[in-house]
């Protein structure tokens, strides 16, 4: 709390200057950012998970139904290897490197924009829109198959003419069970009890803006296990995050952004096996400062300090992760480039080891051949250091294991223009290539077959390609659009000796599809995704292709002043395919969900 008090402080008392800075783009603990990213836009109904089944290019880990750990990752690189930032703060977890999507505040969330060049996901949230009155706000209400229900609630306010404050709560109660397979069985113990809730403060000053957030998460789920190996655990999750960031230009040649966080999260366990608690804490400060030297020429330099404390059954950890970028970005009229040095130090408090250090350089080009059609390319260096499970488990844990180290290459095209008044169309095509070395897997240890250590034995090739069309037309009237993306990856094994040398790694879908349309008018919106899947592997042979179907139909009916009433109804997996994205442990089938929400 202090850091965040002494933050705005510091951006109270600044000089208002115009901002005027448009060389380099920076996000504040990572340095520059390299421009190859998709976005899409994010709605209250169905979960984020749902939404980023649009990017056939990424991963999603889920294991079945509301309760489920749902995990991202992007090009075979893995869940670890993914960073997930919300508000431009990093969203860390020393613990087990793997952020669950679920505990994210969805009903504030406008947006989510994936950057395949810095292999993370960033989350944004919503700003409020005021109309002739400076109250603003949204209650909603879901309901559907599996006994579940979803109630929500949204209020901004307008303090002042620079200042804004939102305040959100939102409930999920699930009973979750769900048919399975072929035949009348049923999902079990996957029920869930969820609360989010926070405010964030906006603030707005020349030259620059700011923002504190505060969210809470708390849940009880089941967690039923796998088919193979069904248990009747629960899990009860708590978490608090407060943050803020401040940008604040200071002259024509100067851009200070500042962030801060501290957050406080704990998982308990029961288990038959025993039970098992987790509590872990994370403080970060991070800065960036950006210098415009020319109007074609601006160099920035980017400093994190970042503290984790674990105090889990059985064992304890603590680091410190130091990142330090030093950037330069290029601007012609059709020609961008940006060029980064990243320092990452992770240092551990009970390691006895020399701590896992690199230097990362990532290059970033940008070339216009003509109006609308752009050459671009990227190459970096991706750094992760183990994580505490890996490290520290009892009975699990290696202290011995390297970071992984991969190469992350890419060169496309990207295509747009407009035709006529209303039409815009697009086009995009990706060619990637990541190499992957010192991947940390799981294997029978020399000891005991029948006991699994971590090592470092892995090494993956990953390439393919992803390409997208798209087409959108409004003439004020109607609105609507079609985008058609297909994605081909080839993430081999090609660590020596391997009993799957060669061979896809798990669960990377060799190839995606997806087809998604919308179209709008007098209030009326309709909504098509359909996803395909296919060429997934994991450790006991491949796995079946699967697809699904989404529709969803809504309508909105203004009423008095600004405010209006809008219901709609969502169909998933109409088609009803039973699959699997983690072995043996099964996705709903068909399901439903209706609701409503008034906005004034």
């Amino acid at each position: 709390m202090f850091l965040v008090s002494l933050l705005f402080a510091a951006g109270l008392l600044v000089a208002e200057t115009p901002d005027t800075l448009q060389a380099v783009t920076i996000v504040a603990d990572k340095g520059v950012v390299v421009s190859r990213t998709d976005t899409v836009a994010l709605r209250t109904d169905g979960t984020v998970a749902d939404a980023l089944l649009r990017f056939p290019g990424l991963g999603l880990s889920d294991y079945g139904g509301l309760a489920g750990l749902k995990g991202v990752s992007l090009r075979g690189l893995g869940t670890a290897h993914t960073d997930i930032y919300l508000d431009g703060v990093r969203v860390s977890n020393f613990q087990s490197g793997q952020n669950d999507l679920g505990m994210l505040p969805l009903e504030t969330l406008g947006s989510a924009v994936v950057d395949y060049a810095q292999n993370s996901l960033s989350f944004r949230t919503a700003r409020p829109v005021f109309g002739s009155s400076p109250v603003a706000g949204r209650v909603g209400l879901q309901a559907g198959s599996f006994g579940t229900w979803m109630p929500s609630v949204r209020v901004d306010v307008k303090a002042s003419e620079r200042v804004a404050v939102s305040a959100h709560a939102a409930g999920i109660l699930s009973q979750g069970d769900f048919p399975y397979g072929e035949g009348s069985d049923r999902r079990t113990g996957n029920d869930l009890r969820q609360l989010r809730a926070g405010y964030d403060v906006f603030g707005t000053m020349t030259g620059g803006e700011w923002q504190l957030k505060t969210y809470i998460n708390a849940a009880d789920r089941g967690t039923p296990g796998s088919l193979s190996w069904p248990s009747e655990d629960r899990q009860q999750d708590k978490n608090l995050v407060v943050q803020g960031s401040l940008r604040k230009t200071f002259s024509n040649l100067y851009t200070l952004r500042l962030s801060a966080k501290g957050a406080f999260d704990n998982i308990y366990y029961e288990s038959l096996w025993g039970d098992s608690n987790y509590d872990f804490n994370d403080f970060q400060f991070n800065s960036s400062h950006i210098f415009r030297l020319t109007d074609w020429w601006g160099v920035s330099l980017a400093a994190d300090l970042e503290r984790g404390t674990l105090q889990a059954t059985g064992y304890q950890a603590a680091r410190t992760a130091v990142i330090g970028a030093l950037a330069t970005a290029i601007r012609f009229d059709r020609f961008k480039a940006d060029l980064a040095l990243e320092y990452n130090g992770t240092f551990d408090d009970s390691s006895e080891n020399l701590p896992p250090q690199s230097l990362s350089p990532s290059l970033d080009l940008r070339f216009t051949l003509f109006e609308g059609f752009d050459i671009v390319a990227f190459g970096r260096r991706a750094f992760r250091a183990p994580t505490f499970n890996e490290l520290y488990y009892p009975g699990y844990g290696n202290p011995y294991l390297n970071p992984e180290d991969a190469w992350l290459t890419d060169i496309g095209i990207d295509w747009h223009r407009s035709a006529g008044n209303a039409w815009v169309l697009g086009a995009k095509a990706d060619f990637f290539y990541n190499s992957l070395k010192d991947k940390i897997i799981s294997a029978p240890s020399s000891s005991d077959p029948y006991v699994w250590l971590p090592y470092n034995i892995g090494k993956v090739e990953a390439k393919g390609a992803d390409v997208s069309l798209s087409a959108r037309y409004d003439d004020g009237r109607w609105n609507g659009g079609f985008s058609a993306r297909y994605a081909w990856q080839s993430a081999l094994d090609k660590t020596p000796d391997s009993y799957t040398f060669d061979q896809q790694i798990p669960y990377v879908a060799k190839h995606t599809v997806t087809l998604a349309a919308d179209i709008a008018t007098r209030g009326w919106r309709f909504d098509a995704l359909w996803n395909w899947r296919g060429g997934r592997f994991d450790a006991t042979g491949e796995m079946p292709e699967w697809n699904s179907l989404d529709l969803s139909l809504r309508k909105a009916f203004s009423l008095c002043g600004s405010s209006s009433l809008t219901l709609f109804v969502t169909a998933k997996d109409l088609l009803d395919c039973r699959y699997q994205l983690v072995r043996d442990y099964p996705m709903p089938g068909r399901s439903v969900l209706g609701g409503l929400a008034f906005n004034f």
